[in-house]
């Protein structure tokens, strides 16, 4: 498994602040500056009247003697703990104050090495460590200053599976209803997760796929451009409503070096290489929506690296959808022989991928 965490560039401050990256987008690099300006500002304001440096903990994956451990740093009130945090609206979530650049201790039990890593950029800690966990859900302990520690699962997958689950969230396992932009937002920052309805026959599709192509400890992996703030809130909804557990690889919203916006497209891109490399011997079951860029990523994957594919199963979303609204259709994806079934609910997919991918496969 490739890492993605390590210790500070040399001569970088240890107080939270973030490196200014090479600046590829002029608008995206003078808006990342301003942010920075103003976080420091604010933190240092804060930090002088006792707020202190806070773990936020997410779900990752391990397999094969490496985990893969994913958190956020972030600045919170004395005595108040952010992950424990349940029931708000979404825009109160993306009020963070995330810190770079700071020490978290990593644990976990049966383990004999604590781990040091430090906090990157937008405060993640993105890191692999080489931990042999046996298969199954584990745990990790994250700790940073004085604050009690807190956990997180680590999802080990067996290191012979040969299949895995990569599935999107936003109107593929929740209903968002992005072919309608200000609608979609407006539900997404005004309500509390927990009153966010499931997409119909989803979490049965992955549930089934998961039984009739893996094993009990085949990985299954959330894919989505939301943001890291919802970690928690997604992944406490997709248990709720049956999902298989597994973590969730999201995205920072905001500038960056590249552009005023997060490129979704290429954050997909990037963590399904990931995945290829993380698990080599996976084929991995695309499921996602046409509503945005799912098609074209999961096909460009799925030309580029057939043998890592063992289909794709796209949900039908807005006007398309109501005039489709029978059985799955069964194809392959363009110039590939790879198996792609779309319909407009999880019930439809299933019976489609039943009737184009045999269980078992070879």
């Amino acid at each position: 498994m490739t890492s993605a965490g390590g210790p500070p560039p040399t001569g970088a401050r240890d107080d939270g602040d973030e490196v200014d990256p090479l600046p590829r987008s002029r608008a995206g690099a003078a808006l990342f500056r301003l942010g920075r300006a103003r976080r420091d500002v604010l933190a240092a304001v804060l930090r002088r009247r006792g707020w202190t440096y806070a773990v936020l903990p997410y779900p990752g994956y391990g397999v094969d003697g490496s985990a893969r451990v994913l958190a956020r740093v972030v600045l919170a009130a004395p005595g108040r703990e952010p992950s424990t945090v349940r029931g708000v609206a979404g825009w109160r979530r993306l009020v963070t104050l995330q810190r770079s650049r700071v020490a978290v201790e990593v644990s976990a039990a049966g383990q004999d090495t604590v781990h040091e890593v430090r906090s990157g950029p937008g405060g993640f800690v993105d890191a692999v460590l080489p931990w042999s966990f046996a298969p199954g859900e584990r745990t990790v302990t994250f700790r940073v200053g004085d604050r009690d520690p807190v956990e997180a699962p680590v999802h080990v997958a067996d290191p012979e599976a040969r299949t895995g689950i990569v599935c999107d969230v936003d109107d593929t396992a929740l209903v968002t209803g992005l072919e309608h932009p200000l609608g979609a937002a407006w539900r997404t920052m005004s309500r509390a997760f927990a009153l966010r309805a499931p997409v119909e026959g989803m979490a049965d599709l992955l549930v089934a796929a998961h039984a009739e192509h893996g094993s009990d400890h085949s990985p299954v992996v959330y894919l989505s451009t939301g943001p890291w703030n919802f970690n928690g809130p997604l992944a406490r909804f997709l248990d709720r409503h049956g999902f298989p557990a597994g973590p969730l690889l999201l995205t920072h919203w905001g500038p960056s070096d590249a552009g005023v916006f997060r490129d979704g497209r290429a954050h997909k891109r990037r963590s399904l290489q990931r995945l290829r490399a993380d698990f080599p011997g996976v084929r991995w079951l695309l499921v996602g929506d046409d509503g945005e860029n799912d098609p074209e990523v999961y096909a460009d994957f799925a030309r580029e690296h057939p043998q890592h594919v063992l289909a794709v199963a796209l949900r039908q979303v807005g006007p398309r959808a109501a005039a489709t609204a029978g059985d799955a259709a069964v194809g392959t994806v363009d110039g590939t022989r790879v198996p792609e079934v779309r319909g407009t609910d999880g019930h439809r997919l299933l019976r489609g991928l039943r009737a184009a991918v045999p269980s078992d496969p070879a």
